[in-house]
């Protein structure tokens, strides 16, 4: 493209940040919440039954209002408008960006080249809800007429990270006569360990790959062939009855012994990390049922909706990626933490690690220059409290500075005892904890001995958001992971680059079809790689 656009650096607005960060840089929370002794009931924001207490940040509201005013000179307002009117804004593909059609309502009207997706989505959307019913009710049976009670999803990538987060974080409202697994790693173990317990006349392999040609997925699903016709007396046959497929290659998908009926469609204006509620979703239908599908799929589309609609100023994924924009590019911060006060979001952070850094990993804007100015940080996590024990010591006492995204629940699916007071106890201190610290007053006071009074002080100042919803379920699910969709967007809409296309994972991937070859060749061949490369293709082949 040669539509050359202000460098992010050169906006008035950021140039305005620019002085005013000088200005608050060196300003403590506590200085915030002593000048205002409102903050913590002001700087919230209650969305769709999510509450944000973004008060234990390190802005002003002149911070947030020259934010708001970059977000408006990027154009920030059009540019959302685009992405839901279906314009190709991923312009390195020539594609729409149209996850939000995937959870749209049945009588909406959403174009791509002229024709509505809208029909298309549901008609997907009942094709695997009939699939769910026939497996879920035992109708569906496999090759020795037995019901399926196990479920392997294999898949990578997108493919793979939405379908287990949501299965672990759905995992109290499956049906828990089934069994699920999912096989994402080229490593064998993976596969040898997922099935090794299964029977295999009661398995029903999901093999998700658009292209049906990827090499980790593909090379599992013929492993799970092997081990399925080893299980079974070697029958052919038996494929059809354990094998769907989601996929658009209906050819390979044949050709495997997949019933094309048994495959799942799903479309180039969707990219494979927001695919997950589509029907590479298929998994978590299975287990959560078509009607816990749905739900979860209305919470995506009432956060679509107040992303769409809502003023800048009142829109929370607006209000978090300004956020941790303001962070990366003045704070120079380069990690970010995720971490959910619940165990069943325990695949959440990983799931985030692939939406934010293989969308916004980025160093090419939409006009092709060099950025020059950071993008994505790296973003992290685990649950609480098991966290606290681990990696809390560095965002407490560390030298980098790590804002956290801190993720609670008021209700819990199992109250035991005083199990989730104690639990959300810990979630609120850790962000007053980072907010305040504990000076070496306060530690003096103690009566701690003077050469200790070094170790036990807390500087505090430490940003954080807390996000508190009311229950993990289906729709609260939905809720969250497209909030995260579009604090990506509003962070790559006004770093300028293309948040939809990940040619960073191509190159790796076309080297290792070349090495694996000379890995596998019985002889001796000339290799022409590096000195390096060429030293461990060697070493690997002697010892192997």
């Amino acid at each position: 493209m040669n539509n050359r656009h202000p460098s992010l650096t050169q906006r008035p607005a950021f140039k305005q940040l620019q002085t005013h960060f000088q200005n608050i840089r060196s300003t403590h929370l506590r200085d915030l919440f002593a000048a205002d002794p409102k903050r913590g009931d002001r700087l919230t924001l209650d969305v769709l039954g999510i509450y944000l207490d973004y008060s234990k940040n390190r802005v002003s509201d002149e911070t947030l209002k020259l934010l708001f005013e970059l977000a408006r000179e990027c154009d920030l307002p059009s540019k959302i408008a685009a992405m839901f009117r279906g314009d190709r804004i991923n312009i390195t593909e020539d594609r729409s960006v149209l996850h939000t059609a995937l959870r749209s309502k049945p009588d909406a009207t959403i174009l791509v080249d002229g024709g509505n997706v809208v029909p298309e989505v549901h008609a997907v959307l009942a094709k695997m809800t009939n699939l769910c019913d026939r497996i879920r009710s035992g109708q569906w049976r496999g090759h020795t007429g037995q019901p399926i009670r196990s479920i392997v999803n294999i898949g990578i990538g997108g493919s793979d990270l939405g379908p287990v987060m949501a299965y672990e974080a759905l995992k109290v409202y499956s049906d828990r006569e089934l069994t699920f697994r999912f096989v994402s790693n080229i490593d064998g173990s993976d596969f040898a360990e997922a099935v090794r317990d299964l029977n295999p006349a009661e398995t029903l392999f999901i093999i998700s790959s658009k292209t049906f040609t990827t090499l980790e997925t593909i090379t599992n699903a013929q492993t799970a062939s092997d081990w399925l016709l080893a299980g079974l007396g070697g029958s052919k046959e038996a494929v059809a009855k354990h094998f769907v497929a989601v996929s658009t290659n209906a050819v390979r998908v044949s050709e495997f012994g997949i019933d094309t009926a048994n495959m799942f469609e799903f479309w180039d204006w969707v990219g494979g990390r927001y695919s997950m509620d589509s029907a590479i979703g298929l998994s978590t239908m299975l287990a959560v049922g078509p009607t816990g599908f749905q739900q979860m799929l209305d919470g995506f589309h009432q956060m679509d909706e107040h992303f769409r609609l809502a003023p800048l100023e009142e829109n929370l994924p607006v209000l978090m990626g300004l956020i941790s924009m303001w962070y990366v590019n003045f704070f120079d911060v380069q990690t970010i933490a995720i971490l959910p006060y619940e165990q069943y979001l325990k695949r959440f952070p990983a799931y985030l690690q692939q939406l934010t850094m293989e969308s916004n990993g980025k160093t090419t804007t939409l006009d092709g220059q060099k950025v020059d100015y950071r993008t994505s940080p790296v973003y992290w996590g685990e649950p609480g409290t098991n966290g606290q024990h681990s990696f809390y010591q560095l965002i407490h006492q560390g030298t980098a500075l790590i804002p956290c995204d801190f993720l609670a629940f008021v209700e819990t699916a199992h109250p035991l005892g005083r199990h989730h007071d104690i639990l959300l106890a810990n979630a609120i201190a850790q962000s007053e904890a980072l907010a305040f610290g504990k000076s070496e007053t306060e530690v003096q006071s103690d009566g701690t001995a003077a050469w200790l009074v070094p170790h036990r002080v807390f500087d505090g100042n430490r940003p954080s958001n807390t996000l508190l919803a009311q229950r993990l379920d289906a729709v609260t699910l939905g809720k969250l992971i497209a909030l995260y969709e579009h604090i990506v967007f509003v962070q790559g809409a006004l770093w300028n680059i293309d948040s939809f296309d990940q040619w960073g994972v191509e190159l790796g991937k076309v080297l290792a079809q070349k090495i694996v070859g000379e890995l596998e060749s019985p002889d001796d061949l000339a290799l022409k790689h590096d000195s390096s490369t060429n030293a461990l293709i060697r070493r690997y082949r002697q010892l192997k």
